[in-house]
């Protein structure tokens, strides 16, 4: 685990905080093991215990976690914390310092391992990578933060330059996004709630525009 170069470091001492929210992480005994459930290898299992397929997607977190941390953003060390809660109610920490698994399979090995451990250390230190917290996410956000949510479903649609334009020096945001297949974010703790294009977006498209906006902005390259 290397941390984020030092002398990126820039007299603005913003920082940004991403929040994934509704993600649908779900395990299961499945033959002789425990799982992470998904739509693609666990349909049938799913429906028998009459419940959706579709909407188990544990890859859409999979590919937002890979855009915010192998974003210059986070290796400029921008990113304080990213926290994903669940529709089980469980709230983790995820470590802007930590290599996620590059493959959907070993992701899925880890999330089981993480939420029946509660905690994830990198083996090379005492730091922990991963770990489950108390909810609410707000207890764990600085004082005085900005917090955004993004849905297309806002009312408003802004264009990013002039989005990040406004977010104040040595600040601290909150991006509150959606880590589900279907339906809308709906949050009383977000100040704001914005649509950043005319056209229904990935979280990962969503995350990767933000990233790099805000690079543009801090001449991140």
């Amino acid at each position: 685990m290397d941390p984020p170069p030092q002398d990126n470091e820039k007299k603005d001492k913003s920082e940004i905080i991403w929040i994934m929210e509704g993600a649908h992480l779900e395990i299961a005994k499945v033959g002789k093991g425990y799982q992470l459930l998904n739509s693609d290898d666990h349909a049938n299992f799913i429906r028998r215990h009459k419940k959706d397929p579709s909407l188990y997607r544990p890859d859409i977190l999979h590919q937002s976690l890979l855009a915010i941390l192998d974003s210059p953003l986070n290796k400029a060390g921008k990113v304080k914390a990213i926290y994903v809660s669940t529709t089980k109610n469980v709230l983790f920490y995820v470590n802007p310092q930590m290599r996620i698994p590059r493959t959907f399979r070993r992701f899925c090995g880890l999330i089981v391992q993480l939420l029946q451990k509660l905690s994830i250390r990198a083996t090379n230190g005492p730091d922990k990578l991963l770990k489950v917290i108390k909810q609410p996410v707000t207890k764990h956000l600085p004082a005085g933060s900005t917090r955004v949510g993004f849905s297309f479903s806002a009312p408003t649609v802004v264009p990013l330059p002039q989005f990040v334009a406004d977010i104040a020096e040595s600040s601290s945001t909150v991006f509150v996004l959606g880590a589900f297949a279907h339906g809308k974010l709906d949050l009383t703790y977000c100040d704001q709630m914005l649509s950043i294009s005319e056209y229904p977006l990935s979280a990962a498209c969503c995350i990767g525009r933000i990233c790099n906006s805000l690079e543009n902005k801090w001449s991140i390259v």
